[in-house]
């Protein structure tokens, strides 16, 4: 399980080293200003799916595909929220 999200972000440092032409994930990645909106539209998608019973799992995935581009497009490594994460704990 946890296999599939660490994927996720090997892809998103991968694509940013190593652009592909129309690569969806490599406009987001140079497109700040659409990565922000996307992730700010798939997380209203996901509240409304959780409020109407539908699609819940679809729209959670696009928020976290789009979260963990958006993070990689601005330099937050996936390691130091884990650190941060962790310091939390009580």
């Amino acid at each position: 399980m946890l296999k599939e999200l660490e994927n996720l972000f090997h892809l998103a440092r991968d694509r940013k080293k190593n652009p592909i032409k129309g690569s969806y994930t490599n406009k987001l990645l140079t497109n700040k200003t659409l990565s922000k909106a996307k992730v700010l539209e798939e997380i209203n998608e996901l509240i409304e799916s959780v409020e109407q019973s539908s699609n819940k799992t679809h729209e959670a995935a696009d928020v976290l595909y789009h979260l963990a581009i958006y993070l990689e497009a601005n330099d937050i490594k996936i390691e130091e929220i884990m650190c941060e994460l962790e310091k939390r704990k009580k």
